[in-house]
Formats: structure tokens, sequence, C-alpha cells
């Protein structure tokens, strides 16, 4: 078998499914509790969330667990500007975000909450000119992904965080979901950023949304005492100690496995680019991570499946998008037909040399297969 298919989900790593089951047996008791098994796992939990603040360079107390990215974006979203719905009805995000973003801004627009969308270059790489002209004192939320999850494409984070300090009543919020264990970057001027663990190796269910000390929300889930007033609800602890250990197991190496991604594909890319049907989506600002392609004579699901065949795993595009149309292809290329056969590989430091000839070979047999039938 031959997963490329790692931006969807992560298989998980032994070392952080140990620490999952070692505490559910170990650490039995309610976090909440004040008897001794209940302090116990307090304690453990308050280490686990010690070690993820340190890895992300954060505060402890502004660590809110969640059951993953989707819920910590529509956390961020819903809660600033249900909270701070006076400071303004605005709200700027781009055409390269999840799902999960575009949900709640369609729930936040019916409440009287206006969108715009931010300009891209031809690399898909936001415009601080179009974020300079569209952003003003009513606007009360600035929503961008960090790396597109379907083309991979980076955004200027740092930079837009240091220009909205211009706007003290606007908050910045950052869809870290593809970039956290994968590219190193600064949160400093961040005011809201999600994740998932389960994009790192980690187990499925859990995610963070860090929220900066100075930040208040209006809470999604009420009642019930947990590791913040935030969000309600028994603490996961076995959770939350597997999903430290899966951030720091993704950090440690960040560098060495950037370097190595990197060159898998650019063997990929170049074997690809010549192929005269095959248009390669992704840009020059996309991390290594994904490669997003279109082959024009091929409906991507057709693709998918003749590569399944062979046991290699790819996606059509993000595994929680909808339509036939890759929203974050067209954004990019304004091409529909390349939009709608696009395909993504992703890549991760566990993907072998040996798994790439293994897939460039199949594709060259689909590829040509199907080409002979198209005439």
């Amino acid at each position: 078998m031959v997963y490329l298919d790692y931006s969807a989900t992560t298989p998980t790593n032994k070392e952080v499914l140990d620490t999952f089951v070692r505490v559910s047996n170990d650490f039995i008791g309610n976090t909440n509790s004040l008897h001794q098994l209940g302090v116990k796992a307090k304690e453990l939990e308050m280490l686990s969330t010690k070690q993820i603040a340190s890895l992300l360079h954060v505060k402890e107390k502004e660590i809110i667990y969640t059951s993953g990215a989707s819920e910590s974006n529509n956390f961020a979203l819903k809660g600033i500007c249900l909270k701070y719905k006076n400071r303004g009805k605005k709200i700027l995000t781009t055409s390269l975000e999840h799902s999960s973003i575009y949900g709640p801004i369609s729930y936040l627009q019916k409440l009287g909450f206006v969108v715009d969308f931010l300009e891209t270059d031809t690399n898909g790489v936001v415009k601080l000119s179009s974020l300079e002209e569209k952003t003003t004192e009513d606007t009360i939320l600035v929503s961008i992904t960090a790396v597109n999850s379907e083309t991979g494409v980076l955004e200027p984070i740092e930079e837009v965080g240091m220009f909205l300090k211009k706007y003290p009543k606007c908050f910045f919020h950052v869809d870290a979901t593809q970039s956290i264990g994968k590219v190193n970057l600064s949160f400093e001027n961040v005011d809201l950023i999600s994740f998932s663990a389960h994009k790192i190796y980690g187990i499925k269910g859990i995610g963070c949304l860090i929220k900066k000390e100075n930040v208040e929300l209006e809470p999604l889930i009420h009642g019930g005492k947990s590791t913040t007033k935030y969000r309600s609800g028994t603490p996961a602890h076995p959770l939350i100690a597997s999903c430290a250990k899966a951030l720091r197991l993704a950090i440690m190496d960040l560098e060495k496995n950037y370097k190595y991604v990197s060159d898998l594909n650019k063997i990929i890319r170049e074997n690809l680019e010549t192929y005269e049907d095959v248009f390669i989506n992704s840009t020059n600002s996309s991390i290594p991570h994904i490669l997003n392609i279109s082959v024009l004579f091929m409906k991507s699901e057709t693709l998918l499946h003749a590569l399944e065949e062979k046991e290699i795993f790819v996606s059509t595009q993000s595994a929680c998008a909808t339509g036939e149309m890759s929203k974050a292809v067209y954004a990019i290329t304004k091409d529909e037909e390349r939009a709608k056969h696009s395909v993504r590989i992703s890549l991760s430091a566990q993907t072998t040399k040996e798994e790439v000839n293994y897939f460039l070979n199949c594709f060259k047999e689909i590829y040509t297969k199907y080409k002979n039938l198209k005439r």
C-alpha cells in the first residue's frame, strides 16, 4: 500500500497511541474530581498543557481543547463575532479556506455580518494591498488559513498580523491545521490559532484553539467545569496527553523532514511536468507536502480509483470539501476544467522514495491507458 493522502489524515504514531492507552489505564479519575485519582489525572493534564504551550510558544491559560480543527474554527469565528458584535460587522477571509471556515461564515452572514474576500496573486498568496484596502474600522475579524489544504499555498501570516496591529479592535484568526508540524511559523501577532492532532500522527477527536489571553469568546458549549470557562465538558486527559506527545514528535525533526519531503516533491513534480496533459496546480508558494495536479482528459474520481486499484491512495479535494469543482484550484488557476479534474497528492516524512517511484510507474501506466482510450 502507498498512502499519499497525509493531508486528509495521518496514521497514528505508535508512541502517541501508547501514551493514550497508558493514560487511559493508569489515570482513570475525572480531572475535576477532588479525590486522589482526580488530582493525579489533573496533574497529568496540566503537565501536558504546559508542554503544548512550550512547544507553541504560548501561555498555558491560552489553550482550549476541542474535538478538532473544525470545532476550533467554528469556535473562533462564532465566538469572536458573537462576543464583540458591537465593534463591527465586517469579516475578511480568502477563497482558499477550509469548509469549516465557510460554514460558520455563512451562519454569521445570516446574523447580519458582512463578508468580503481578499485578493490573491497568481501563486494564491494574499495581496497585502488588498488587505490594506479592505480593512476598515468596522472589520471585526480576519481569518486566513496558514496553508491551503488542497494546493499547499503558504500565506504571509506574519506580515498580515503585523499590518492588523494598526486595527486593535480587529481580531486575527489563523487555521494552522496544515502548517503545524510541517513549517516553522511565528504566531506572535495572531489572536486565535486552530489545529488538529490527527494531521500530525495524533488521535482523531482532539484539537486546540489557542486564544490569546486578552481575547474573550462567547462559548459554544455551556455548563460544567472543564479546563477552561470557554468550553464545558469533562476533560479528555488521555487525548490531551496524546496530543502533547504528537506535537512534540512532529516538531522535533521539522527542518530535516521538510528537506526530505521537498526532495520527494521535486522528483514527482519534475516527472509529471513531462506529460502534456498534466497541469500542476500547486504554486511556487506551496509547501512541498502537498502537490495538486489535473489530468484534463480524466475525471478526478477516475484517476483516484485507477490508482486505488494499484493500492495507491490520493484525494480529489480536501476530505471535508463538497461539490464537483475545487474552489481552491479555481481561485488560483481561474480554470474550471483544471478545478474539476484536480487530484491532491500529499506527502510526509514517512513517504519513501520506493513509494514515490511506484506511484510514478503506475501513473505512467494509467495515463497511457486512458490517453489511448481517448483517441
